[in-house]
């Protein structure tokens, strides 16, 4: 095997591994990547080494027979990008770089709460009095956070009315609250005597993380019988920019706001769900 191809040939011996992904983290950095992306990258590599100790073409193509094998194409891709931006970093050549897996783009849009699913699962939130949870729940369907963006928010942003959001590439976008949750919120907070600070709490008084939102909303999916695979936070996520659409608000709009790099991303929400096209057939089609 030639020296171009055989690339790093031993990077556990040549370097300390520890040094070589601090390197890594940095190029990435400088690359403008988001904070998880960085360590998505680093933990995919960390994978890879941990299996094999050289960087070879043979050495690649038996990791993608591994991965194929064992996990879904998406987690797939997502280890293969892992690995192009390390062997970038590592300046290769082309030859050694993974081709991701083609993925067939579903023509329809699942896993999304239904709008009376959603309003059943915060009238609920309110009368348990599960205030954290119930605007929680509201925070995302109202304004299309994601989840990572929800748990930095601060009291001080709904007195402001608004928080404004370093997304990917240092682009930032501003989030607005609407005026009733805002008001609604407001009283919240007069209630629980609080004016600064983190806008949602743990059950220990501490900031709360997103493992954390993410637990409890299975505890509620399951306390109020709905499906779990819908009671998750990317699932209200989807409900706004589901119901903004509906509701005629302008795709390049809805793209900004959801902090999209792509409007072609945002397009998905144009699509139906699997059983509301089901529903539709069977409505249409009488012959």
């Amino acid at each position: 095997m030639n020296t171009q191809n055989s690339c790093k040939k031993d990077i556990l011996s040549d370097n300390s591994l520890v040094d070589v992904l601090y390197s890594f983290q940095k190029y990435l950095i400088a690359q403008n990547m988001s904070h998880n992306t960085v360590l998505s990258y680093l933990c995919g590599v960390k994978i890879f080494f941990s299996h094999h100790s050289e960087l070879t073409p043979d050495n690649l193509m038996l990791y993608k027979a591994e991965l194929m094998e064992h996990y879904q194409p998406q987690t797939v891709n997502s280890r293969i990008r892992s690995l192009n931006a390390f062997l970038r970093f590592q300046h290769t050549d082309d030859t050694m770089h993974l081709r991701c897996l083609r993925l067939q783009q579903k023509t329809y849009l699942d896993y999304v709460i239904s709008q009376g699913d959603y309003e059943y699962l915060i009238r609920r939130l309110w009368e348990d009095e599960n205030y954290t949870f119930y605007f929680i729940v509201r925070f995302i369907t109202t304004t299309g956070v994601r989840v990572s963006e929800l748990v930095s928010l601060e009291t001080e942003d709904v007195f402001n009315g608004h928080r404004d959001i370093c997304s990917k590439g240092n682009k930032v976008r501003r989030i607005f609250f609407p005026s009733a949750l805002r008001q609604k919120t407001l009283g919240w907070l007069n209630k629980e005597g609080r004016h600064r600070g983190p806008l949602f709490l743990s059950h220990l008084g501490t900031r709360m993380t997103i493992s954390g939102v993410r637990s409890q909303l299975k505890v509620f999916a399951s306390r109020y019988q709905l499906d779990p695979h819908v009671v998750y936070p990317h699932s209200f996520r989807h409900r706004f920019a589901k119901n903004f659409i509906e509701n005629g608000g302008d795709i390049a709009f809805l793209s900004n706001l959801l902090g999209h790099d792509s409007i072609e991303t945002t397009r998905i929400y144009l699509r139906r769900s699997s059983t509301e096209q089901a529903r539709i057939l069977d409505r249409v089609v009488d012959w």
